[in-house]
């Protein structure tokens, strides 16, 4: 019989549709785009696409923004836990709750069954990053927060459409809680995807048939496992071990909390255990299970062949030990915003883990987010609005064996998905103005490879009473070199007020009451060198300094060069 069911396998059609499930979830990701309405997602792409079988394991995804990507299969899971057999045709349902597989409460879920001749065949999914979700601050950032009640509105798997048919009590309730009324058309936008999604799926279905689809489908699991063992067991066997660290949790000055990092590789499986990391900080600098094991698929992704499909097979030889209680998995009530930016630790300590054992598949440090949140009334539209200035927080990544590092790509945990807001359309959904964007001379790490770099951006702040929320790390530790490389610049946040007085926030902070025509000012890092600076050729840092991207001095004393 199983000679019999191989022989019936097409390996052309696994391919074909393999490349038919990446389309539909592009297709859903360029419909998104095009019909939200909040710079978040239509500008900066903050958002995910995806598609699942009956059974919640994924087919494909659009991986905008990675760390959203592999979240989004732990909470269909959990939503067919929840419903079993209860879902019918025309069911749409809504997802936040970190304490139910969700990753970040202002990343919202949408799901949508997908039924082919009355059965449970798939579903569609789109999250993205809300403007707001209610809770104690606009924007959903609480530096403050201890528990998550103060930091946005919870929605456990609730279905908004039944049958078709729109819940408007449930709707109501739910956008009651928000602030803003593009939240709910940008949750519209996310719907009409999952739709898209749903058609494209069915479509595939009557062409072939479900015993076709779902046959070549497990097919494609598999070939898809063995393809990920394979690239395992190129690693040495062997137990590995590295740490990063978190600085300052928003409460304690000083505080720092240790992120470890236990890998053992077997074979071709590999063991992931984060249990000695430090326990959950009092506020809202925690992480959730669904976000660290996110960090740690998309980190080891970037060190194996990047042909290998993204479906469920990738997955089964990955294995994630992520105590309750720690840092990077706190318990119920947690604050947890924070989580997503968990990643650079996680992935420094993998990387500065597995360095030795495979130093040609990882790279130095990549600059560690720090970030700012405006809130405000728009003086032009007298309209709320909340910008994420995505423009200045991106620095450069680690270099790597053969290749300098990625300039202003931006944290790992988007690896280079989430894209600067177009200038012109900044200045007219914000009412700040840039004053400079622009790369950072010697902000990359030296190296034989140097690191990316980063950038120095300054915007006009404008309008009466504009709220900050700053959050992230990168301004007590640089951006580690590896085998000789050096670190990068620190990252920095100012204020230059117009009476002259400056304020530098913490990295945990909230600043009210901003007067208009204040200077926003920030360095974003750049990654790690790699290897030692006296091994670059002359020709590279030659050029590096004609175009500015290395001082003379640095040049000089850093690189022995001489011109």
């Amino acid at each position: 019989m199983k000679m019999k069911t191989e022989q019936s396998v097409d390996k052309i059609l696994v391919s074909i549709l393999q490349r038919a499930f990446k389309a539909i979830t592009d297709e859903m990701s360029i419909s998104l785009t095009k019909t939200t309405r909040s710079p978040i997602l239509c500008e900066a792409k903050d958002f995910v696409t995806g598609l699942y079988d009956a059974e919640g394991q994924m087919l494909e995804q659009t991986e905008n923004l990675p760390i959203l990507s592999f979240s989004l299969g732990p909470v269909c899971k959990e939503i067919l836990r929840q419903y079993g057999s209860n879902l019918r045709e025309g069911d749409v349902i809504i997802h936040n709750d970190v304490f139910s597989m969700g990753n970040q409460n202002n990343d919202v879920a949408i799901f949508k069954p997908i039924f082919f001749d009355g059965e449970l065949v798939g579903w569609s999914a789109a999250k993205g990053h809300q403007a707001d979700i209610g809770g104690a601050v606009q924007g959903g950032y609480n530096p403050n927060a201890t528990e998550v009640w103060q930091e946005a509105l919870r929605i456990p798997a609730v279905k908004i459409y039944e049958a078709g048919h729109l819940r408007q009590d449930v709707w109501n309730l739910i956008f009651a809680n928000i602030r803003l009324q593009m939240v709910q058309e940008d949750i519209k936008a996310q719907m009409g995807a999952c739709t898209l999604g749903e058609r494209r799926l069915q479509a595939l279905y009557s062409k072939y048939g479900r015993a076709v689809v779902d046959l070549h489908k497990h097919a494609l699991f598999s070939a898809t496992e063995a393809m990920m063992r394979a690239e395992i067991e190129r690693f040495p066997p062997g137990e590995y071990k590295g740490s990063s660290w978190v600085y300052y949790d928003g409460k304690h000055p000083g505080s720092k909390f240790e992120v470890r990092a236990q890998i053992r590789v077997a074979g071709d499986e590999i063991w992931f255990d984060f249990s000695k990391s430090s326990p959950q900080t009092k506020g809202f600098v925690n992480g959730t299970y669904t976000s660290t094991c996110s960090a740690i698929t998309l980190t080891f992704l970037q060190m194996v062949n990047p042909a290998i499909p993204h479906n469920e097979g990738m997955l089964k030889p990955l294995h994630y030990i992520v105590p309750e209680g720690t840092i990077l998995n706190a318990s119920y009530p947690a604050a947890t915003t924070f989580g997503n930016h968990l990643c650079p630790q996680v992935a420094d300590s993998i990387f500065k883990a597995l360095g030795p054992a495979v130093p040609d598949r990882v790279t130095a440090g990549w600059n560690h987010l720090l970030c700012s949140l405006f809130t405000g009334t728009h003086p032009r539209t007298n309209r709320k609005y909340v910008d994420i200035c995505f423009l200045g927080m991106k620095g450069g990544s680690g270099a790597l064996k053969g290749c300098d590092g990625y300039d202003h790509i931006g944290m790992i945990d988007a690896s280079g998905g989430v894209l600067d807001q177009d200038y012109e359309m900044y200045e007219q959904q914000t009412p700040h103005m840039i004053i400079k964007h622009e790369y950072l001379c010697d902000s990359g790490g030296p190296g034989h490879w140097r690191g990316g770099l980063g950038t120095e951006t300054q915007i006009l702040l404008r309008g009466d009473e504009t709220t900050m929320v700053v959050f992230g790390d990168g301004d007590v530790e640089p951006n580690y070199g590896l085998f000789g490389g050096k670190g990068s610049v620190l990252n920095r946040i100012e204020l230059r007020y117009p009476n002259g007085k400056k304020k530098i926030p913490k990295s945990k902070d909230m600043v009210h009451g901003i007067p208009d025509g204040t200077v926003y000012h920030q360095i974003a890092g750049g990654g790690g060198g790699y290897g030692r600076p006296k091994k670059r050729p002359r020709e590279k840092i030659a050029q590096d300094v004609r175009n500015g991207v290395v001082s003379k001095r640095a040049a000089r004393e850093i690189y022995g060069f001489k011109s």
